[in-house]
């Protein structure tokens, strides 16, 4: 079991309210991640329901128990932190063990569960060697076999792989998915990488500056974001913005995805210049400047040639246009 439920949950700082009146619930085995700029309480959030940080107000629940003023060690949580947080005189086997033998478990029980979890995450070979002799992939599993160990009803992500190169992070990310399915355990991850959420999580909560602005599936917010906020973080690249008044739409603002602009010549054709252009092999970015909407990103699949300097037509189909109203929400 780990049904966790954040009702009214803030934290202030002095003056400064970091989160805001915060209400979720998370189900038990769900895989749940905070997403959203620096600066937006997602880490924050992520400490109040570890106990790392106290409440100002509200109260936190798990499993239906009130943990909001108990110390970490109590909530039955365990936390895999960025900075890998291994002890460097310690081996692989002993830093995974650390928790169950301070709780005075038995010797047997502490390695049966250490070659456990090392088994999930072929680390059995690496058991005998220090943090200095693994790689930053090795040490991230390393991290996450510690929690393993522990058994918690619930697992705490932050921000687990941004130490790690490209390769790696999706590496991880793939183990840290398999993980889940085979553990059916309780996950809340924090990124700022929204491509990270999307491909993770079963739900994710969307935060600015302390504020929730949309729970829901990944593509539930992709095809159905609540504001232009969220509408321009999910999604790489961002959705396009456009002036409505001079596209001769009623509402203030229209949201395109990059994938939905279309390069065509004719009457109705907005103008453009090509800016830049980023040759991905699979994809093709091309950035265009337009006079009443700024800076436009189309997004093509597969190789294609555009010249900078280049003046193109662009259009999109109306059935795939976001309206927004002059304050950012979703017109519908």
């Amino acid at each position: 079991m780990g049904q966790l439920t954040l009702s009214g949950v803030t934290k202030k700082f002095g003056p400064v309210d970091v989160i805001q009146g915060v209400d979720l619930a998370v189900a038990d085995g769900e895989f749940c991640v905070f997403v959203g700029p620096s600066g937006c309480g997602k880490s924050t959030l992520l400490k109040l329901i570890a106990g790392l940080e106290s409440a100002t107000a509200g109260r936190l629940t798990l499993d239906g128990r009130d943990i909001t003023n108990l110390p970490p060690a109590k909530r039955e949580i365990a936390m895999v932190f960025q900075s890998y947080a291994l002890y460097p005189h310690l081996t692989v086997r002993d830093n995974m063990g650390l928790a169950l033998r301070q709780a005075g478990r038995p010797k047997a029980e502490v390695r049966a569960a250490t070659d456990r979890a090392a088994a999930m995450l072929s680390l059995d070979t690496l058991l005998d060697r220090r943090p200095a002799e693994l790689s930053g992939g090795q040490r991230q599993r390393v991290a996450i076999g510690r929690a393993i160990v522990r058994r918690p009803k619930l697992f705490l992500f932050d921000e687990p792989l941004s130490n790690l190169d490209a390769a790696l992070r999706v590496n991880t990310r793939i183990e840290i998915a398999k993980l889940h399915r085979e553990l059916g355990a309780t996950m809340i991850y924090v990124t700022h990488d929204q491509v990270e959420a999307m491909t993770l999580a079963d739900r994710i909560v969307v935060l600015r500056a302390g504020k929730v602005e949309q729970i829901g599936a990944p593509m539930e917010l992709y095809n159905d974001p609540a504001n232009t906020f969220v509408a321009g973080f999910i999604g790489s690249p961002r959705m396009n913005f456009l002036k409505s008044a001079a596209l001769g739409m009623s509402s203030h603002t229209a949201g395109v995805r990059p994938e939905q602009l279309q390069f065509v010549e004719g009457p109705g054709a907005i103008r453009s210049t090509v800016s830049h252009v980023e040759r991905l092999g699979g994809e093709t970015l091309v950035y265009l400047h337009t006079a009443d909407h700024g800076l436009l990103t189309a997004r093509l699949f597969g190789e294609h040639d555009f010249a900078v300097g280049s003046e193109r037509g662009i259009t999109f189909a109306p059935d795939r246009v976001f309206h927004f109203d002059e304050a950012g929400h979703r017109l519908r």
